[in-house]
């Protein structure tokens, strides 16, 4: 069976390796005589099953010792909340808002503290990231939140901004969903992220949180204790049963990313190659032709979640229903900004991009 090519921006497409090493294990995981999904979470099973992931896992992102690993429910929306009752400690967050999950954030983010808009693209339609040296920041935030990949406007922040320089003692929380494991991170400059697992890492349903230790023992007195840094944390993320599964598969594709090697690099250093390598050809391919356009910034462009609009937009769903005909799926851009949007997450190979430019051109020249 040819699969087709998944540019769902979430749940996304999976390592086809994974999938089927997986379906393999279904009825019974390496001789158990138990699928992973009927294991205790307590047993030594899923015990090995869990240190080998949060193992991997600090291993692929250089994450340092002082940092706990932290594998949570909730998806990403559910640390909008989780976050600020962990963090606030009853003072002001800044935001700065770079697209709708930084809008996002920012609105639940205010059930539970004050917040603060710090800088804000909004007026640009979100096609950039605010530059740091325009961020007005508060003195005395409890943190700082950005989203570093707005999966909805493709809008990534690729270089972290240094808050001490900018005058902030405020630790730095970002939410990596869309990117993480797709590049390095710089944790010198990060005290806490989060990322929903149904992008780069597995199914919807886990989520991942790395804090740094100093800040564990903050929480607000309503947070639910299943939420409760600090619970979860000495509990080894066993303070209530886990997302078993979804740990499990995330686990299976560490494993894959560790197996990946590209000119010379392996691991996360050889995906965000391959990933610079596809982007790089998908926006030079938009840049060059006048039938279809991306409208971010160019500096500010995601390399994750490509935003793409026929300037003829009449032609849209001739053009969804031609590509879906073609093995390419998922395309359609999100219901509030429209056009189309390819996500192209590590599990994309970079053949899946050529196949969807060269549908794209025969579009053009079946339309012209």
């Amino acid at each position: 069976m040819t699969r087709p090519y998944n540019f769902s921006a979430g749940p996304a497409t999976m390592p086809e390796e994974v999938l089927r090493l997986a379906a393999s294990e279904m009825l019974d995981w390496q001789g158990s005589g138990m699928s992973v999904m009927e294991m205790s979470h307590r047993g030594s099973e899923f015990i090995s099953i869990y240190e080998k992931a949060e193992s991997d896992f600090r291993d692929l992102l250089k994450i340092p010792k002082n940092f706990k690993i932290l594998f949570m429910q909730g998806g990403g929306l559910g640390e909008n909340a989780i976050v600020p009752l962990n963090l606030s400690k009853g003072g002001v967050i800044d935001f700065v808002l770079s697209g709708s999950w930084g809008q996002k954030s920012h609105k639940e983010a205010g059930k539970y503290a004050k917040t603060h808009i710090a800088a804000s693209s909004e007026e640009a339609g979100f096609t950039s990231l605010p530059d740091p040296s325009t961020w007005q920041l508060s003195k005395d935030a409890s943190y700082v939140h950005i989203c570093t990949n707005e999966t909805i406007h493709g809008v990534e922040c690729h270089n972290l901004a240094d808050l001490k320089a900018l005058g902030s003692n405020a630790p730095l929380v970002i939410d990596f969903s869309s990117h993480v494991l797709s590049r390095s991170v710089d944790w010198s400059l990060i005290g806490l992220a989060f990322a929903g697992a149904q992008k780069n890492i597995g199914p919807a349903g886990l989520t991942l949180v790395v804090v740094r230790e100093d800040l564990l023992d903050q929480a607000m007195t309503i947070c639910p204790s299943a939420f409760n840094y600090k619970l979860v944390a000495a509990a080894d993320s066993m303070y209530n049963t886990p997302p078993t599964y979804g740990i499990y598969i995330a686990g299976l594709t560490f494993e894959w990313i560790k197996r990946q090697e590209e000119s010379g690099q392996s691991g996360v250093a050889a995906i965000e190659l391959r990933n610079k390598a596809k982007a790089e050809l998908f926006y030079n391919y938009l840049d060059s032709c006048d039938f279809y356009e991306n409208r971010v910034n160019r500096l500010d462009r995601s390399r994750m979640n490509i935003p793409f609009f026929l300037k003829d937009e009449s032609r849209n769903e001739a053009f969804l229903k031609g590509a879906k005909a073609n093995g390419l799926l998922q395309l359609k851009g999100h219901k509030s900004v429209g056009g189309m949007r390819a996500s192209i997450y590590n599990a994309m190979p970079i053949k899946g991009v050529q196949v969807l430019i060269e549908y794209m051109r025969e579009f053009e020249r079946s339309q012209t």
